[in-house]
C-alpha cells in the first residue's frame, strides 16, 4: 500500500520543499532501531529496496499536497511493505460464491485427513517405491491400485496427473495409428481450450465421428467400424447438457457391439469410457441429476475407464485409469507413464481420500461431500450465526435464498438451494476487491448492491476468518 494511503490527509497549504526536507536518507533509516530488525529478518538487500519504494512514493504525496511521513511512521510503512512483498504466490482464500469445485479456485479441497497425510509424507523420506516387506525396490503405483480396484471392482487402477492426461495416455497406448469411433455429440472441448479431438490427435489416433450432433443411436457404431477401428469411446458430457430431440447409446450398448465385433471377426476392439469428473457416490440421493458411477461403467463392461480426482472424487489433481488387467498393463509401460506420473504427495492425499469411501465416511470427511450434503436449514442457521456477531459490530446482515452450483465441469446447469448473507454496500465492487486484499482473501459475489457470501462453500472452521474479512472493511 502506498505511503499516500497511509499518511494523514493533505493539509492546505503545505510547504512541499520544507516536506522533501523532511525525508531522511536511507542509511539514516537503516540505523533506526526497528528497521534494523526488520533488516535482519528480511536481509538488506529487500529491506533497503522497500525504503527506497517507499521514499519514491512519499515524494510523489508531497507532489500532490501531501506532507511527508512522521520519522516514527517509517518503521510501521516498512513492515507492512515487507510483509505484502512476502506473501506467497499461491495462498489459501475463503471461497464464497457457492461454486463447490470452483475451477479458479484450486476445485477440490483436500480434506483434513488428507492435508494431514500430504504434510507428512512431504516432511520426511517414505517408501514410495519400497517394498517395507521384502526390502527391495517397490512400485509407486501400488499405494492406490488395491484400494480403487476394491472401490469399483474394476480388474486394475494407474494414477497420473490429471485426467486429460490419462486419456491422452490410453489412447497413445492402445490405440495410437488406427481409428476411434465417438460419437459427434461427444466432441467435447474440456478447460484451458483443449479439445477431445486435439487430444486425439496428439496421441497419434484417428478420430472417426459418428452419428448426429443431437442424435446417435447403436447402429451408427456398429457399421463405422473396420479392420482398423481401435476403440469406440464415449465421452461424458460433464461440462454441458443436451436437452429436446436428443439419443446416445448406453454403455451397455456399446459394450455389447464391442463384444459382438470381437466374437465375430476375432478382433480386439475395446470400449473407453471417459466419465470427466467421475463419481463414486450416487448423486441424485442430493437432490441433483444422475452423474454416470464409476462402479456402473465397470459394470457396464467398458474396458477402459478415466476420471479426475480432484472433482467430485474430492480428492488432488490426478487422473484415474480404470480397466481390465492386461490394458492397464500396457499403459503402465508406455514410454509417457513416467512423465504423466503422480508424485508422492498426489499419491498421500488420493490414498487417504479413498479410504474415506472405503469407510463409508465421506459424507462426513471429504468438504465437495460435505458441502452438497449440507441442508439450507443448516445453512441458515449458520449465517445467523454470523448475523448476530456482525451486528454487535455495527454490521447488518440478512438471509437470502439463493443456489449453489456444483462447478468443476460436473453436473452442468444442476443447483442446489442454498442460504446467502447479504451485506448492503455502497460501493461493492470496491468492497469486494478489498475483501479479496485481505490477509487471508475472501471471494464473494455482488448481488443488487450488495455483498453475496455463500455458506455452503465456505469451509468449517473458516467462519471467524470471514467475519474478521467483513468487519475490517465495514467497522
Amino acid at each position: 500500500m502506498s505511503v499516500s494511503r497511509k499518511i494523514t490527509e493533505a493539509r492546505e497549504g503545505v510547504d512541499a520543499l520544507a516536506e522533501y526536507r523532511k525525508l531522511p536518507a536511507i542509511d539514516t533509516l537503516l540505523h533506526e532501531p526497528a528497521i534494523a530488525l526488520l533488516s535482519a529478518q528480511y536481509g538488506a538487500a529487500q529491506t533497503t529496496e522497500s525504503l527506497r519504494t517507499l521514499l519514491a512514493q512519499a515524494r510523489q504525496a508531497i507532489a500532490t499536497g501531501q506532507p511527508a511521513p512522521l520519522r516514527p511512521q517509517w518503521a510501521g510503512l516498512l513492515m507492512e511493505a515487507l510483509a505484502q512483498a512476502n506473501l506467497p504466490s499461491l495462498r489459501a482464500l475463503i471461497n464464497a460464491t457457492g461454486v463447490i469445485i470452483h475451477t479458479n479456485l484450486g476445485r477440490a479441497p483436500l480434506s483434513q485427513a488428507a492435508s494431514a497425510a500430504v504434510a507428512m509424507i512431504a516432511g520426511s523420506y517414505s517408501n514410495l517405491e519400497y517394498d517395507l516387506t521384502a526390502g527391495i525396490r517397490g512400485s509407486r503405483h501400488q499405494h492406490t491400485s488395491s484400494l480403487l480396484r476394491e472401490l469399483t471392482n474394476a480388474e486394475d487402477a494407474l494414477a497420473v496427473n490429471n485426467n486429460a492426461a490419462a486419456l491422452y495416455l490410453v489412447l497413445a497406448t492402445l490405440c495410437a495409428g488406427r481409428e476411434v469411433l465417438i460419437s459427434r455429440g461427444q466432441l467435447v472441448e474440456i478447460g484451458g481450450g483443449f479439445r477431445i479431438p486435439d487430444v486425439l490427435r496428439q496421441s497419434g489416433a484417428r478420430l472417426v465421428e459418428v452419428g448426429a450432433t443431437n442424435r446417435t443411436h447403436p447402429r451408427d457404431f456398429s457399421e463405422a467400424i473396420t479392420p482398423n477401428t481401435a476403440a469406440i469411446m464415449r465421452v461424458h458430457s460433464s461440462n454441458f447438457r443436451q436437452i429436446g430431440f436428443v439419443a446416445m447409446p448406453e454403455l451397455s450398448e456399446l459394450a455389447k457391439i464391442v463384444q459382438t465385433t470381437n466374437a465375430q471377426n476375432g478382433t480386439a476392439v475395446q470400449l473407453i469410457d471417459d466419465l470427466g469428473s467421475g463419481t463414486l457416490l450416487d448423486t441424485s440421493l442430493y437432490q441433483l441429476a444422475p452423474e454416470p458411477m464409476v462402479q456402473q461403467s465397470v459394470t457396464a463392461g467398458a474396458d477402459i475407464i478415466t476420471f479426475s480426482g480432484d472433482k467430485l472424487l474430492g480428492g488432488p489433481q490426478a487422473g484415474l485409469i480404470l480397466g481390465r488387467r492386461r490394458l492397464i498393463e500396457q499403459v503402465r509401460q508406455h514410454p509417457m507413464a513416467r512423465a504423466l506420473r503422480v508424485d508422492k504427495m498426489t499419491l498421500a492425499a488420493l490414498d487417504t481420500t479413498l479410504r474415506s469411501y472405503q469407510r463409508g465416511t465421506a459424507t462426513q470427511e471429504i468438504p465437495v461431500w460435505q458441502m452438497i450434503s449440507a441442508t439450507p436449514d443448516a445453512l441458515e442457521a449458520r449465517i445467523q450465526g454470523w448475523i448476530t456477531t456482525l451486528h454487535t459490530f455495527g454490521i447488518e446482515g440478512q438471509v437470502w435464498p439463493g443456489e449453489s452450483a456444483i462447478g468443476g465441469g460436473s453436473l452442468p446447469g444442476e443447483t442446489l438451494p442454498t442460504r446467502l448473507l447479504a451485506i448492503a454496500s455502497a460501493q461493492p465492487n470496491i468492497d469486494a476487491a478489498r475483501l479479496r486484499a485481505q490477509a487471508q482473501p475472501v471471494v464473494c459475489r455482488i448481488q443488487q448492491n450488495h455483498l453475496i457470501f455463500d455458506a455452503r462453500t465456505v469451509l468449517a472452521g473458516e467462519d471467524g476468518a470471514l467475519l474478521d474479512a467483513i468487519k475490517a472493511i465495514f467497522s
